[in-house]
């Protein structure tokens, strides 16, 4: 039997009995209660499919680069925004899932079932003990670490943090524990934790806590930039073990102008490279609400991506588009052509069309819902009958083969150990996928000054350069940047300005897929007495309004300037919040807060 994803597990009802009455503390199962659970391997199977709502949740992968450099959105993040994000405007922090999963381990012994059996469940516990503790770490840096059930009276329920390696530590302990006792090698709904997920989480970890210590040591890793290497090169060896396992493979099977997609348009994930994956099911009534985030003037948050980040994807050929002469200055219909293949898969541009009634009908970006005019795509099925509501049922990836391969690159290219073959396997090969025709076999030698000057002026290094490029481009929209960002120690990054592409010039009708029909008319001053139906008319007058031009009347478009937003490094841990602070002093706060 197997441990799977269920469809938005929120509750098991023979589980009610774990109901705890407070926090940290666990109160007692009867001794019935406890044999049904404890002593069949149904029973372990059903408690630890409780554990998945530690997994992040549908909205938390498709929508969970909200807070992020690379997207505009209706409204900044309070985080971002000086003075409003503070220890008394947040929450308490919960414990809950821990106490569930410590209760388990305590109280999964017995003879009833042979050793393997119990190992295996132990296995599955422990690897979402290690996703529990990890996004504490994340969050919080130092953080209480309990391994045990808790009752009433445990000092533990009082005491203060534990610094973040000793913590860590234990994380990778009991990733590691998850590779050695979890039994299942392969699973063909990839909706279960297997050996592989588990590495590819473990290269995950190791590949975060590295670069944050190697990037933050002196300042929240202070005394521990010397151990970055070590978790470097555990990174590197798990995403290799995924490697060598070979059960996964890049999926290619939509050709260079439709693989990347599908891979998160399909009915069902493509099983080359999915593996764990949301698996949405209408007969079972479970499905996202992807189409309603990406396509509604209301819905969402209104994500659009930024022209910064738009042109470090690299032209055909393999080369910078930002060695483009005049490349800032290109009309949207020009920039995009000849790039990434990627590109017309993430956004809408060229004669991208969608179903009407059963029509296919041209679908250039739409302005009552885009900001900047790079309108995702990645989530959606392009289909309007799917735009309001939760609806979608196309399948949603947790993890992915291509983030292994990333992270290999990733740490190798920071041990400096990385090789040609590395790199044709890795980074080379995704970019083949996306039809790119050079620069896949050998390692990148020129440093890109656009990278550099934009993103990570920090960074001398060409190949972490392409590496983290390649890293933005694949892994958009699927909940890791932000984080990316904390690692690096590049949080400025958060308060990029947020700017559209180039209108040449106000006052004129732009076609922004080439049909021959107006789209958008962006004026300055007063709109046009005689507007043209199905053009959409856009104040960019500044302001007080939301839209202005870099130049006035020409220039890049740009989304409420007007809004302070900054970065303060206190941001890289989230404070402890004074309600917790009231009940528990001795867990002190984080630094500046």
């Amino acid at each position: 039997m197997m441990t799977r994803i269920l469809p938005r597990v929120a509750a098991i009802g023979c589980l009610a009995i774990l109901a705890a009455s407070c926090d940290l503390e666990q109160t007692p199962v009867s001794a019935t209660n406890a044999e049904a659970v404890f002593g069949t391997e149904a029973g372990l199977q059903l408690y630890t499919n409780s554990f998945t709502e530690n997994l992040p949740s549908v909205d938390g992968v498709m929508a969970g680069d909200d807070m992020s450099d690379y997207l505009a959105v209706r409204s900044p993040s309070n985080f971002v925004r000086p003075g409003v994000y503070t220890p008394t405007s947040i929450g308490s922090w919960s414990w809950t899932a821990l106490r569930n999963i410590n209760f388990f381990l305590a109280s999964n012994k017995g003879d009833g079932l042979a050793p393997e059996v119990r190992n295996h469940y132990n296995g599955i516990a422990r690897f979402y003990r290690a996703m529990f503790y990890f996004n504490k770490v994340k969050q919080y840096g130092d953080v209480p670490w309990i391994d045990h059930a808790l009752d009433v009276n445990d000092s533990a329920l009082f005491a203060g943090r534990n610094k973040r390696d000793v913590v860590m530590s234990h994380v990778l302990e009991d990733l590691d524990s998850a590779v050695a006792y979890i039994r299942t090698e392969t699973d063909a709904s990839h909706t279960t934790i297997t050996k592989d997920v588990a590495l590819a989480y473990k290269s995950r970890v190791a590949l975060f806590e590295g670069t944050f210590r190697k990037y933050h040591a002196n300042g929240l890793a202070t005394g521990l930039g010397g151990t970055a290497n070590a978790l470097l090169q555990q990174a590197a060896d798990a995403a290799q073990k995924v490697m060598d396992r070979a059960h996964f493979t890049l999926y290619t099977g939509g050709g260079p102008d439709n693989s990347y997609r599908q891979l998160f348009n399909s009915e069902t994930a493509p099983a080359s490279e999915t593996m764990l994956v949301y698996s949405e099911d209408v007969n079972q009534g479970v499905r996202h609400d992807g189409n309603w985030i990406y396509t509604s003037a209301t819905t969402g948050v209104g994500a659009s991506f930024l022209k910064q980040f738009i042109n470090t994807y690299l032209k055909i050929d393999g080369t910078p588009f930002t060695d483009t002469p005049g490349y800032d200055t290109l009309a949207f219909m020009t920039e995009v052509k000849g790039r990434d293949k990627r590109l017309q898969q993430t956004i809408r541009m060229g004669d991208y069309k969608r179903l009407n009634a059963g029509v296919l009908v041209p679908a250039p970006p739409a302005f009552s819902q885009t900001l900047t005019g790079y309108m995702p795509i990645k989530w959606t099925v392009d289909d309007f009958s799917y735009d309001a509501g939760a609806t979608n049922t196309n399948d949603v990836p947790i993890f992915r083969y291509a983030e292994v391969l990333l992270n290999l690159a990733e740490a190798k290219a920071e041990l400096g150990t990385m090789t040609a073959a590395d790199w044709t396997k890795t980074v080379g090969a995704l970019r083949a996928r996306a039809g790119i025709t050079g620069g896949l076999t050998a390692l990148p030698t020129q440093v890109d000054a656009y990278l550099k000057t934009t993103y990570f002026p920090d960074i001398s290094n060409p190949v972490i350069l392409e590496v983290r490029r390649e890293r933005g481009i694949e892994l958009q929209l699927e909940g890791l940047r932000f984080q990316d960002l904390v690692r690096w120690k590049h949080g400025e990054l958060m308060a990029m300005p947020w700017r559209g592409f180039y209108v040449p010039s106000a006052n004129q009708s732009l076609d922004l897929n080439q049909d021959g029909t107006p789209d958008v008319y962006f004026y300055v001053g007063t709109a046009p007495a005689s507007q043209t139906a199905g053009v959409l008319y856009i104040n960019v007058s500044g302001g007080t309004q939301q839209r202005s031009l870099q130049g006035g009347d020409h220039g890049d478009l740009e989304w409420l300037m007007n809004i302070q937003r900054a970065w303060d490094d206190k941001l890289y841990l989230n404070p402890i919040s004074a309600t917790d602070l009231a009940v528990n002093p001795k867990l002190g706060q984080n630094p500046g807060w």
